[in-house]
């Protein structure tokens, strides 16, 4: 099959689709891989390090669209690039769809088979190729917080783990998945004050174990929510439901109780937020404050650290990006987990999450497949 990769294109999304490293193995087993001139420099990889690897170096990307039968991207298609998605042409990228009709709508007309990396599962009920990325921006959260927090940023003038005699800051992390553990992990070993929020009791028990009583959980009911936002120096918005639209579990209410310039940090913001008052920011401009609140809302977090990110994305999504290409629409019909990423198929919605969130109709990838 012939496997395109095109530059992303969303504002600092540095991240590439294939590193040098994938596309050789892809180049082994047997198929021809384009890839977009500059795709790898914010990798540092050049296009003279991924035509060693066996790739065909293609100037633009219409080309690369246009000869591709499968497209591994790391970012969902823009408006500029809905044009150039094909009926039948397989897509492999992080999609997001809840929050996003205009996006579904492009997909759905194309009539493009468009696999969310972020709904593939496993055997274990886990979402591995949403991790890797998970775990970046859980870590990079707190980056992000201590950044925030400082004067010249906006930012109340706090030192996270403070220092002695001063105490050091309280840091409240909403959902105990991937990344609200990275990011608990990090605000712990600063010596924050941490306190994580689920509503899985057995999760909220793993933490305890695993955090040895250096972090408080707290079982996520709206009363519990509120008490810890408003107490919060840093408030770490973790909350996820697979493929669908992020709950809204901090209102604008809430903010008044808080401290002025305290800091929100919405890791779900792709998912369409978990804050009331979140909207997607960028890396050129990634805060803004509203009700004498700092919001940090980046879309594309790990976007900042491409050379790990994109590698970590590619230990993940290689065996299922490989399998695509082998079998076509016939590896979704053997593998059920990679089944379970697959979000649009020609011309059908397939994915029972994003309908639910736009109020669009759709099938299960078993019937539209024929499984």
């Amino acid at each position: 099959m012939r496997v395109g990769v095109p530059k992303e294109t969303k504002v600092q999304e540095h991240r590439v689709g294939l590193t040098p490293a994938a596309v050789r193995e892809y180049v082994a087993a047997g198929h021809e891989v384009w890839v977009q001139a500059g795709a790898g420099a914010g990798i540092g990889a050049g296009d003279e390090v991924y035509a060693a690897a066996g790739a065909r170096i293609v100037d633009g990307a219409d080309e690369v669209w246009a000869g591709a039968q499968l497209i591994v991207k790391v970012k969902e298609p823009l408006p500029a690039e809905h044009a150039l998605l094909r009926e039948g042409q397989l897509l492999f990228a992080y999609l997001h769809l809840a929050p996003d009709p205009g996006l579904t709508r492009a997909l759905l007309a194309s009539g493009c088979i468009a696999v969310a990396y972020e709904t593939v599962t496993d055997a274990h009920g886990g979402l591995p190729l949403l991790a890797p990325m998970s775990e970046v921006a859980g870590r990079l959260a707190l980056e992000a917080a201590a950044f925030a927090l400082r004067k010249p940023a906006g930012g109340r003038g706090l030192l996270l783990g403070g220092v002695p005699g001063v105490p050091s800051s309280r840091v409240v992390v909403i959902g105990g998945g991937v990344v609200g553990t990275q990011a608990a992990r990090i605000a712990a070993g600063l010596g924050c004050e941490v306190t994580v929020l689920d509503r899985s009791l057995p999760r909220l028990r793993q933490l305890d174990e695993l955090f040895g009583g250096r972090v408080r959980t707290h079982f996520a009911t709206a009363h519990a929510v509120e008490d810890e936002v408003r107490g919060a120096d840093v408030v770490i918005g973790a909350a996820l439901v697979p493929g669908a639209r992020a709950p809204r579990l901090v209102t604008r209410t809430m903010l008044a109780t808080m401290r002025p310039l305290s800091v929100l940090v919405d890791v779900s913001i792709d998912q369409g937020g978990c804050f009331e008052t979140s909207h997607a920011t960028t890396h050129d401009a990634p805060t803004y404050v509203l009700d004498g609140i700092v919001h940090y809302a980046v879309a594309n977090m790990p976007g900042s650290v491409p050379v790990t990110a994109s590698h970590a994305l590619n230990h993940a999504t290689l065996p299922f990006g490989l399998a695509l290409a082998a079998l076509g629409e016939e590896a979704l019909r053997r593998d059920p987990h990679l089944r379970r990423g697959l979000n649009c198929h020609r011309g059908q919605l397939t994915c029972a999450a994003v309908g639910e969130a736009l109020g669009l109709p759709h099938a299960s990838a078993e019937s539209v497949l024929g499984v």
